[in-house]
């Protein structure tokens, strides 16, 4: 560092004002890189750790502001920094790398102010261990402000049950809402729940705007639920297809008109996990007396999971048919895949004694013209 030497120090001490101080931290602070030598580089942290404790706040001030993304700056001195008052302290908490995810969730504990927590929410990176401190600092303290941020930030990190704590407590909030659903990637059991939440919206504005009866708007949503949940489960892992199957099982929300919709838009796999959860038995074990050719297996599994036994011309049907078709690998393929399927059913229903009640058949008729035309082979 060219002219940081002992006369600096001198210099300081002839002239002690604030603005003197403050412009020294300034002209240190621009040289502090791996330029300088090793007792230049001592130098320079003993002068911080001095100013640190200055009681001017303008000379702390201008050491946090040209400090905060200096790796190379001395630990001890960043947590000053960062548990000072405010002007200096959100500087360092929303930039600095030096302070470490324990650091911050020691004064998300300690000192979690609104202030500091939108300051740590809207780091470069928040790892989850944080982001959760945060949303549970946000649910104690009803501030879905911070919630909001931390949701927007590409670079947070966040576990599956911090989500869920998200949405118990905010769910609601169009706010939280926003962010929440335009994250890149949602587990699955959190954008079901997200569905539900839409869904009850659903139902108050067709009650309250179109005078609608319950009844009806009722079935209505039942509809769009499911035909979203079905939806959203196409692609994802085995792991998440448990998970969300648990959670609908637990919500009573695991349908048989769930389990039949899933099969008829080509959903095996959710289907498999869907008709395992309710038969309490293994996915693996499931899966082996589904695809019982015999279909003895499939009608003993069917009956233990509580299905319907009316149900079972109707899925055994699109099973066949499940097995017979495959993705084209062209685009949209899992709308191709689930229109072939439904018009393959469509087209054997007067033939192999189906029995589809009247809402079945209709949101089959339903999907296929909302899918993407395409010939059926």
């Amino acid at each position: 560092m060219q002219n940081l030497t002992a006369e600096d120090v001198r210099n300081l001490a002839r002239d002690p004002s604030a603005a003197n101080r403050a412009a020294t931290v300034v002209k240190i602070a621009g040289q502090f890189d791996d330029a300088l030598g090793v007792q230049e580089m001592r130098l320079a942290e003993e002068i911080f750790r001095l100013m640190v404790r200055d009681a001017e706040v303008r000379v702390r001030e201008a050491l946090s502001a040209n400090l905060k993304s200096n790796p190379r700056l001395p630990h001890d001195v960043a947590i000053a920094l960062a548990k000072d008052v405010d002007s200096v302290a959100l500087p360092m908490l929303s930039a600095s790398e030096v302070l470490t995810p324990d650091d911050l969730m020691q004064i998300v504990a300690s000192q979690g102010t609104p202030t500091r927590l939108d300051a740590i929410a809207g780091r470069p990176q928040v790892d989850e261990r944080l982001s959760a401190a945060i949303v549970q600092a946000g649910v104690n303290t009803g501030n879905e402000g911070v919630v909001a941020k931390l949701l927007a930030n590409p670079g947070a990190a966040f576990t599956e049950p911090t989500l869920h704590t998200v949405v118990d407590r905010f769910g609601d909030s169009e706010a939280v809402q926003t962010p929440l659903v335009g994250r890149d990637v949602l587990p699955v059991t959190i954008a079901e729940r997200l569905v539900t939440r839409v869904a009850d919206h659903l139902r108050t504005h067709l009650l309250d705007k179109h005078k609608i009866s319950p009844e009806v708007a009722t079935d209505l949503v039942l509809h769009s639920r499911e035909r979203a949940t079905v939806g959203l489960a196409f692609g994802a892992s085995e792991e998440s297809l448990m998970a969300l199957a648990r959670q609908l099982a637990e919500k009573n929300r695991l349908s048989a008109s769930l389990v039949l919709r899933a099969i008829c838009m080509g959903n095996l796999r959710f289907f498999e996990h869907a008709v395992a959860t309710l038969a309490r038995v293994p996915v693996a074990n499931a899966r082996v007396l589904i695809h019982d050719r015999g279909g003895l297996g499939f009608k003993t599994l069917w009956a233990k999971a509580g299905l319907p036994e009316t149900y079972v011309p109707a899925v055994r049907a699109a099973l066949d048919v499940v097995e017979q078709t495959e993705l084209d690998g062209r685009v949209l393929d899992p709308e191709r895949y689930s229109r072939r399927i439904i018009e393959r059913l469509l087209t054997q229903y007067g033939t192999l004694g189906i029995e589809f009640s009247h809402d079945d058949l209709e949101y089959l008729m339903t999907k296929v013209a909302e899918l993407p035309a395409t010939a059926v082979h």
